[in-house]
């Protein structure tokens, strides 16, 4: 089978195993959110949320659709709406989006994102 596009071909199997992986990264965030204090570095607190989203993302798009994203995650919403069609809201689209457009920042970028409070979702600072 020939690739086209930046997914690659996957199963439900490893929908399973993305969908356990997603929640281990979730769990890993609501932990650092937990014990972040005002001024904590949320670069990684973010990297984390952008993974854990990034994984959902392949477990659906595994079940539903046999393939993955691969390596272009700015297709991730174009792969998961092929998957799901007018089962994704737009809603959820949009939170998407926006959690994945912090991944460059969280990652890689040069700039600080600091928890603002205690237990409090961490805001960019660009």
């Amino acid at each position: 089978m020939t690739r086209s596009g930046p997914s690659k071909p996957s199963d439900a199997r490893h929908g399973a195993n993305r969908l356990i992986i997603a929640r281990g990264f979730l769990e890993s965030a609501k932990v650092q959110i937990s014990s972040a204090q005002a001024g904590t570095l949320g670069n990684p607190i973010a990297a984390t949320v952008v993974n854990a989203a990034i994984a959902y993302t392949d477990a659906l798009t595994a079940t539903f659709a046999n393939k993955i994203n691969q390596n272009d995650h700015a297709a991730v919403i174009k792969t998961l709406r092929d998957a799901l069609g007018n089962r994704l809201p737009k809603s959820q689209e949009t939170r998407l989006t926006r959690i994945l457009g912090n991944k460059d920042l969280a990652q890689y970028g040069g700039r600080f994102m600091q928890s603002r409070a205690r237990g409090q979702a961490v805001a960019g600072t660009r």
